[in-house]
C-alpha cells in the first residue's frame, strides 16, 4: 500500500529519486531560470516585484530576496513576486494533462525557502522539489476530475508548495497534512478561461498559489490546522501509486515558443509546412487552422499588449510564418505592430474542430491549411507539439533557449555558470548551492 501523502513527503529521500526524475528536475531548473531572466524585466515583474516589498517587505531574520532582483522581503513575498515574473512569460515547463504549469510557483516558492535556511544542499533541494511537483500535479488531475470548472494552476500549486515548504520547515507529518488543507482552502479558485478570453496579467494563478502555499506551511508549524486537502484525501485514485509511478517524469513537458501551449501545435504545424513546401510570407493570402475547442477562444488577431500575445493563436501563428520564429526578439512590443504579422493575422481563420477537442485529453491537438496568392493550398497533417514526452526537445534546445532568454539579460559569464551549476544541481555542497542561489536571485 503506497504512503499517505504526507508521509511520502515527511519521508521521501533523494536516494529515493529515479534518474529519470532527477533528468526532469535539472531540465526545469535551467529552463525556469532562463524564463525567469527574460521575464525580470517586463512590466508585470516590476509590479509584482513593487507589491511584493510594499506588503511583505522585511529587513529581518528569515527574509529572502526576490528572483533575478535581489531585494528583501519575506518568503511569502519573494514567492509571489518570483512566481508573477515567471508567469509574465509563457514559456515555462508544464503539464498537459493538469492544463497547467507546476515550475512556474514550485521554484520560487522553494528557493524562498532555501534562502532563509542554513546549509541546504543540492540533494535537499531535489527533494523539495520532487515532492512539490508529484503532489501538486496528482493534485491538479484530482481538481479537475473532481470539480467542474477549469481553474489556474495557482489552485493546486497552492498544495504542492505547502507540502514541500512544510517538508523544509521539518514539519511532522501531521502538520504536513494541516499544510496541505489549508493551502487547499486559501489558494486561489481562479478560472482559467477568464483570463483566455480576458488576458490580463492575472494569468495563470501561480502569483498567488506560491505564496498561499509558502504561507500554509508557515501556518501549520505553528499549530493552525485546516481541513483536509480534498485532492489529496478524497480522490484516492490519483493517490494509490504515489512513490512508485512518477507524473512528473511521465507529464512534464517543455516549451518551444512564449506562448500558450495550446497555440503551440498550430506554430509548428505552420513551420514545417513554410520550409517544406518553400514558402515565403508574402505568398500567404490566408490560414485556417482546426483545433479544440478552447483553443479557438484564444484568438488574438490583434493583440494590443504582452498578455494578449500570450494567450493568442491566430498572431504568433502569423508570427512563425513571417519571422521563421516565435521567439524573445518577438516578446518586444514593436512585434504587436508588425504589417506583414497583421496582415496574416487577419486573415486567419479558426475553426472549432469537435474531433480535436474530443481527442484533446492530456494531449493538444491542431492542423493548418495555408492557401497561396496564386490559390494553391497545402495542409499539415494532425499533429500535437513538440516539447511532449513523445516528443521531447533536447537537452542542446533547452539550452539553446535557455541562452537566447538568458544571455541579453545576465550575460554570457553568468548565464554560463548558472547552466553548469544547474546541471548538476543536485551534487552541489551547501557552498556551491548557495552559490548558484546568489546567481538565480542576484540583481539581473
Amino acid at each position: 500500500m503506497p504512503p499517505a501523502f504526507h508521509d511520502f513527503a515527511a519521508t521521501l529521500s533523494y536516494e529515493d529519486l529515479p534518474q529519470d526524475a532527477l533528468r526532469v528536475l535539472r531540465r526545469s531548473f535551467l529552463d525556469t531560470m532562463g524564463v525567469a531572466a527574460v521575464a525580470s524585466t517586463t512590466e508585470m515583474a516590476g509590479i509584482a516585484r513593487r507589491a511584493a516589498v510594499a506588503l511583505f517587505g522585511s529587513g529581518q531574520a528569515g527574509s529572502a530576496r526576490i528572483l533575478m532582483q535581489g531585494a528583501i522581503v519575506s518568503p511569502a513575498g519573494a514567492a509571489m513576486a518570483g512566481a508573477f515574473t515567471i508567469d509574465s512569460v509563457d514559456a515555462h515547463d508544464g503539464s498537459s494533462p493538469c492544463k497547467g504549469h507546476a515550475g512556474s510557483a514550485v521554484f520560487p516558492a522553494l528557493m524562498a525557502m532555501a534562502d532563509v535556511s542554513a546549509n541546504l544542499q543540492g540533494t535537499d533541494f531535489a527533494t523539495l522539489l520532487a515532492i512539490a511537483y508529484e503532489v501538486s500535479y496528482r493534485a491538479g488531475l484530482a481538481q479537475h476530475a473532481t470539480c467542474a470548472d477549469y481553474h489556474t494552476s495557482g489552485a493546486w500549486t497552492s498544495i504542492g508548495v505547502a507540502v514541500a515548504c512544510a517538508r523544509a520547515l521539518h514539519c511532522t507529518p501531521d502538520q504536513i497534512r494541516q499544510a496541505a488543507g489549508i493551502g487547499e482552502y486559501h489558494g486561489p479558485r481562479s478560472q482559467m478561461m477568464r483570463c483566455i478570453d480576458h488576458p490580463t496579467m492575472l494569468r495563470d494563478g501561480v502569483g498567488w498559489g506560491a505564496p498561499s502555499g509558502v504561507t500554509a506551511a508557515y501556518l501549520a508549524q505553528m499549530g493552525f490546522t485546516g481541513s483536509p486537502a480534498l485532492t489529496c484525501e478524497q480522490a484516492p485514485e490519483y493517490w494509490s501509486d504515489l512513490g512508485e509511478r512518477w507524473r512528473l517524469v511521465e507529464d512534464t513537458h517543455y516549451k518551444a515558443y512564449p506562448c500558450c501551449r495550446w497555440a503551440h501545435p498550430a506554430i509548428d504545424a505552420a513551420q514545417d509546412l513554410m520550409r517544406d513546401h518553400g514558402l515565403q510570407h508574402s505568398q500567404i493570402a490566408g490560414v485556417k487552422i482546426h483545433t479544440f475547442h478552447n483553443a479557438t477562444r484564444l484568438a488574438g488577431h490583434t493583440p494590443a499588449t504582452p498578455d494578449e500575445f500570450a494567450y493568442a493563436i491566430a498572431f504568433p501563428v502569423a508570427t512563425m510564418i513571417v519571422r521563421e520564429q516565435v521567439g524573445a526578439p518577438e516578446l518586444a512590443t514593436e512585434t504587436l505592430q508588425d504589417a506583414d504579422i497583421l496582415r496574416i493575422s487577419n486573415a486567419t481563420q479558426l475553426i472549432d474542430d469537435q474531433h480535436f477537442t474530443k481527442i484533446s485529453v492530456g494531449k493538444r491537438w491542431a492542423s493548418v491549411s495555408l492557401t497561396t496568392s496564386d490559390g494553391r493550398t497545402v495542409t499539415s497533417e494532425p499533429r500535437t507539439p513538440r516539447g511532449d514526452v513523445d516528443m521531447p526537445l533536447s537537452d542542446t534546445e533547452i539550452s539553446d533557449k535557455f541562452h537566447l532568454f538568458a544571455d541579453p539579460i545576465l550575460g554570457e559569464t553568468r548565464a554560463g555558470r548558472i547552466e553548469t551549476f544547474a546541471g548538476s544541481f543536485d551534487s552541489l555542497d551547501a557552498r556551491d548551492f548557495a552559490h548558484l542561489l546568489d546567481l538565480c536571485l542576484s540583481p539581473s
